[in-house]
C-alpha cells in the first residue's frame, strides 16, 4: 500500500529542516538534539505529534535511582476502575540518542484512557553521553523503583506491563530480559505481565532484509539505524543480548504484542523477533500496519487511523494480559 502524500511530505521536510542526528560525530549530537527538540516543541511539531486527551490527568514527577534522577510523566484516566491500578511503563523512541516525554505524550494518554490503567513514561538518559548499557539500566531501574514504592504511584506491583516504540521497544523487551535474568539469579525483580513493542529495533550487528529493501523512508532511513547503533554502543559489543535481544534466550518472557509498519526499514526486526518469541514458547500477537511508516504512534494527526488503531490494540493487549478490564 502506498504511503499517504502527507507522510511523504513530512519525510521531505524532516530531511530539509533537521537532517539526521545519526549521521553526526558524538560530540555534535547534544546540540543537534536540542535543535531537533525545539522544532518538535514548536507549533509545527505540536501539530504533528499531538497531545494527550484532556480527560487524562497528568503529573510530572521524578524517580530516584542510585546514580540518577529520571523525569517521568504519569497518566491517569479520569475514572480508574480499581486502585491500586495496573501500570504500563513507557520508553520513548529516538534511536537511544534523542526523544523525550512529549514525543510519547499522545500515545501514553491514549493507552491510559483506553485500558483504564496508570501509564508512567520514563525520560531515560541518552547516548552518546550515556552509552550502552546506560539507557537499558535506567529503564530497568525505573521499573524496579516504581514497583518498590507502589503507594506513591497508586499502582499494583503485581500488574505491570512495559511498552516502547523503536529504540524504546528495544529497551522495553530488554527490561523484560533483565527482570527474568534477575529472578533466575534468585534476586528480587519486577514481575512483568506484558510487553508491547511498537516497531522495535532488536539487532545491532546484522543488516536485515527490510533495511536493504527500504533504504529511504519518512522519519527513519536505513542508514540512520546503523548510525544510531554506533552512537548507542560507543564501541561495546553489539551481539550482547541486552543490546540485540534477537540474539537472547527468550524463554520465560511475558506475552508480547509486536507491531511493525509496511514502509519501515526496521520492519524485519519486529517480524523476526515475533517469530523468535513464538519459537521460545512466548505468547505473541504480531500486526503489520499496511501503508504506515516508522513513527506512526507519534503521528496521530498525520496517520490518525493507524495511530488510533495501534494505540487501541496496545490497550486491549494490556487489558487482556493484566486483567485490567
Amino acid at each position: 500500500m502506498r504511503l499517504p502524500l502527507r507522510t511523504r511530505v513530512l519525510g521531505t521536510l524532516r530531511s530539509a529542516l533537521s537532517g539526521s542526528v545519526a549521521d553526526l560525530p558524538p560530540a555534535d549530537v547534544p546540540a543537534a538534539r536540542e535543535r531537533s527538540g525545539r522544532i518538535q516543541a514548536g507549533p509545527a511539531g505540536r501539530a504533528v505529534v499531538g497531545r494527550h486527551d484532556r480527560r487524562v490527568v497528568t503529573e510530572d514527577a521524578s524517580l530516584e535511582l542510585p546514580d540518577a534522577t529520571l523525569p517521568v510523566r504519569v497518566y491517569r484516566p479520569p475514572h480508574l476502575a480499581a486502585v491500586p491500578a495496573p501500570v504500563v511503563v513507557n520508553f520513548h523512541g529516538g534511536g537511544f540518542v534523542q526523544g523525550d516525554l512529549d514525543q510519547s505524550d499522545w500515545y501514553c494518554g491514549q493507552v491510559a484512557l483506553l485500558a483504564g490503567v496508570v501509564v508512567v513514561s520514563v525520560d531515560y538518559r541518552l547516548a552518546p553521553e550515556h552509552p550502552f548499557p546506560g539507557p537499558a539500566d535506567d529503564c530497568y531501574g525505573a521499573v524496579a523503583a516504581l514497583v518498590a514504592d507502589p503507594g506513591r504511584w497508586g499502582i499494583d506491583p503485581a500488574r505491570v506491563a512495559v511498552t516502547g516504540d523503536s529504540a524504546g521497544g528495544n529497551l522495553a523487551t530488554v527490561v523484560c530480559l533483565m527482570a527474568r535474568d534477575a529472578r533466575r539469579r534468585g534476586e528480587d525483580a519486577p514481575t512483568i505481565g506484558a510487553q508491547c513493542l511498537v516497531y522495535p529495533g532488536v539487532e545491532m550487528v546484522d543488516v536485515l532484509p527490510s533495511e536493504r529493501a527500504i533504504p529511504t523512508a519518512p522519519i527513519l532511513h536505513a542508514s540512520d539505524i546503523r548510525g544510531f547503533h554506533r552512537l548507542y554502543l560507543g564501541g561495546a559489543d553489539g551481539t550482547d543480548p541486552y543490546a540485540s535481544p534477537l540474539r537472547a534466550d527468550l524463554t520465560g518472557l511475558p506475552p508480547a504484542l509486536v507491531q511493525t509498519a509496511e514502509h519501515d526499514p526496521l520492519r524485519d526486526h519486529g517480524i523476526r523477533y515475533a517469530d523468535a518469541l513464538r519459537a521460545a514458547g512466548v505468547t505473541v500477537r504480531h500486526t503489520d500496519y499496511q501503508g504506515a511508516c516508522h513513527g506512526y504512534i507519534s503521528l496521530p494527526r498525520l496517520l490518525p487511523t493507524t495511530a488510533h488503531q495501534a494505540a487501541w490494540e496496545v490497550a486491549e493487549w494490556v487489558r487482556r494480559c493484566l486483567n485490567a478490564a
